[in-house]
């Protein structure tokens, strides 16, 4: 389990191309979405070339990564940072529908939650993830 005592925030990449979007997410889940997981700090990104610039250089803990996006999509993304990062940080897409979910499984992302963003579906799925990264 992760130390909430913890002095160094969990980085959180945010991607979409939409600042309404990214803002969501950010309020959705808060600086301290579980007492169990240290505070959350927030990198907002609206390019595609930006989010592979970050993952690339590390210490991001968890993707966020909108779908819909535009002209680069979250699943392409997704899909791109799996198949090149050797230990590519956990990975949610935010998804059109939740019938888009097996895109997301193409995507290999750990995680999808649709639109409109729930902030408990989404709040549930971030502490999953950031659980699992941390007890591996």
């Amino acid at each position: 389990m992760a130390d909430a005592n913890r002095s160094t925030p969990l980085r959180v990449l945010v991607y979409s191309n939409d600042a309404d979007t990214r803002r969501q997410v950010t309020m959705a889940l808060g600086k301290h979405p579980h007492p169990e997981l240290p505070e959350l700090e927030y990198l907002e990104v609206a390019t595609g070339t930006v989010v592979i610039a970050q993952m690339d250089a590390g210490g991001i803990d968890l993707a966020i990564l909108d779908g819909e996006s535009t002209p680069t999509g979250g699943l392409g993304i997704a899909k791109q940072l799996k198949d090149e990062i050797e230990d590519c940080p956990p990975v949610l897409v935010l998804t059109g529908r939740p019938d888009d979910a097996w895109l997301a499984n193409w995507s290999r992302a750990e995680a999808a939650v649709s639109h409109p963003i729930d902030p408990i579906t989404l709040t549930e799925a971030v502490v999953s993830l950031l659980r699992n990264r941390a007890a591996a």
